[in-house]
């Protein structure tokens, strides 16, 4: 088996998103765009922690790279389940899904209460 010769370029992403959070907008853009980017960041951390390149995981996956690159691209692509099962079943990991409720004001009811409600 070839061995994998994939060295990753260096990214500090806390002082990258420090610095862009200080650009007029770029704070309210990426607060639309948070949980993309944590899914993204989720995707590349195991794909990296298990060490395969966009190529390995695409064979594992039945897919291309191009198909690859665009899951791990925020905001272009909404995966289905089934792609994020097949994308964690190749980099050795589970999917995961759950709500969570928003956190409430202190002093308020602990019932949820449906943002469209009628």
């Amino acid at each position: 088996m070839a061995r994998n010769n994939y060295n990753p370029v260096p990214h500090d992403h806390e002082a990258f998103l420090e610095r862009a959070l200080e650009r007029k907008g770029f704070r309210e853009a990426y607060a639309d765009l948070e949980n993309e980017y944590r899914l993204v960041r989720e995707l590349l951390a195991a794909r990296l922690d298990a060490g395969l390149t966009q190529e390995q995981v695409a064979v594992c996956m039945g897919t291309t790279k191009s198909a690859v690159s665009r899951l791990e691209a925020a905001g272009k692509h909404s995966p289905s389940v089934a792609t994020l099962s097949k994308y964690a079943k190749a980099v050795g990991c589970e999917v995961e899904i759950k709500l969570v409720p928003k956190t409430r004001k202190k002093g308020r009811s602990r019932a949820r209460q449906p943002l469209c409600a009628e």
